[in-house]
């Protein structure tokens, strides 16, 4: 059982920034992903990192916008969410899975079906 706290979300006028943060219980070859979701509207998937050696994965709604990162002596994965829009607004979920290969953490095959373990999720709300 790997277990999730996500923290760092809030309300932030658009064009301004949020760095969400989720610490887990264990943090050694382990795929960890952020996602986001809008009530009425299937969970997107953002961007994953590899544990082991904090290669990042971006899906085409993250990048240019969104950088994630990690700080193994925490056991913490980031997201700096820059240049924020109203359509950000959203539930933010991290995620994380021991199964999924190096290859399928950082591509788009992995879905949300592919992850085990998921944090409470952290509210953005971005005003316009």
């Amino acid at each position: 059982q790997v277990r999730l706290a996500e923290s760092g979300g809030g309300s932030v006028q658009a064009g301004g920034s949020l760095r969400l943060s989720c610490t887990a219980s264990e943090y050694r070859g382990i795929c960890m992903g952020w996602f986001r979701q809008v009530p009425g509207k299937d969970r997107e998937a953002l961007a994953a990192i590899f544990s082991n050696d904090g290669f990042p994965y971006y899906a085409d709604s993250a990048k240019g916008r969104f950088t994630i990162s990690q700080d193994k002596s925490k056991r913490t994965v980031y997201l700096q969410m820059n240049s924020l829009k109203p359509e950000d607004t959203a539930m933010y979920y991290c995620a994380a899975d021991r199964g999924l290969s190096h290859y399928d953490c950082l591509s788009d095959s992995a879905t949300i079906y592919d992850y085990t373990f998921w944090g409470q999720g952290t509210q953005v709300t971005v005003a316009s």
